[in-house]
C-alpha cells in the first residue's frame, strides 16, 4: 500500500524502515512504495518519462546501497524524501546536457492551432498556456544548474527550504539565495509572472 509522504500515523517511520532494512533488506521495499511515484514525477518533468524510469530505479538502487549511511537525526517531517530527492538530483546532474536539450526543445514546440469558431476562447486559452510553457522551458534552460536544482526541488519536488538544504548538502541561506536568483530570472523571462509560486506554501522559513 502506498503511504502519502509525511503521513506516518500508525505506520513505521522512514528512518525505522531504513534501519530495519540493514538486517532485513526486503524491508526497503516499503520506502519504494511510499516515495517512488513522487520521485518519478520529479524526474519525468526534468528529463522526460523514459529517462525517469531508469533514473528512478537508479535512485532507489543507490539509496539501498547507501542505506547504512542514512542519518535518521537529519530526517524531517517528510522522512526520507529529502535524502531520496538529493540522490535523484545528483543523478540528474549527470544528464545536464540532456535536460538542457529537453527544455530547449519544449521551448520550440509551436502552439496548437484551432480554427473552429465555437472553440475560439478555449483555443486562445490553450495557446496562452502553451506560450507560458515555452517561455518557462526556455527560462529554465538558461538557469545555472545549481539554481535550477533548488528551484525545481521546491516547485516540482515539493520540498521545503530546509529539506532542499538537506537534499543538496548546502546551508539553508544558500538555498534561499539561489532560489531568489532563479525566481528573479524567471520573472524577468516571463514578464513578471512566476508560475513556481504555486508551490510557495511548500517552503518553510
Amino acid at each position: 500500500m502506498t503511504v502519502e509522504p509525511g503521513v506516518r500515523t500508525g505506520a513505521e517511520s522512514d528512518a525505522s524502515v531504513i534501519a530495519r532494512s540493514r538486517d532485513e533488506p526486503e524491508a526497503f521495499a516499503v520506502l519504494f512504495d511510499r516515495h517512488a511515484d513522487a520521485v518519478h514525477r520529479y524526474l519525468a518533468r526534468r528529463l522526460g518519462g523514459e529517462s525517469a524510469d531508469d533514473l528512478m530505479a537508479e535512485t532507489f538502487t543507490t539509496a539501498f546501497q547507501q542505506r547504512h549511511r542514512y542519518d535518521p537525526a537529519r530526517a524531517t517531517g517528510d522522512g526520507a524524501r529529502p535524502w531520496l530527492f538529493g540522490i535523484a538530483t545528483n543523478l540528474v546532474g549527470r544528464h545536464r546536457r540532456a535536460e538542457a536539450r529537453r527544455f530547449k526543445a519544449l521551448a520550440r514546440i509551436p502552439a496548437p492551432a484551432d480554427h473552429e469558431e465555437p472553440l475560439a476562447d478555449r483555443a486562445a486559452a490553450r495557446v496562452g498556456a502553451q506560450a507560458v510553457r515555452r517561455e518557462l522551458a526556455a527560462a529554465l534552460a538558461a538557469l545555472p544548474a545549481r539554481h535550477r536544482d533548488v528551484l525545481l526541488l521546491v516547485a516540482w519536488g515539493g520540498l521545503g527550504y530546509e529539506e532542499v538544504a538537506q537534499a543538496l548538502g548546502v546551508p539553508i541561506g544558500t538555498v534561499r539565495s539561489r532560489l531568489h536568483r532563479a525566481r528573479s530570472k524567471l520573472r524577468e523571462a516571463l514578464g513578471g509572472s512566476d508560475p513556481t509560486t504555486l508551490r510557495e506554501a511548500s517552503g518553510h522559513d
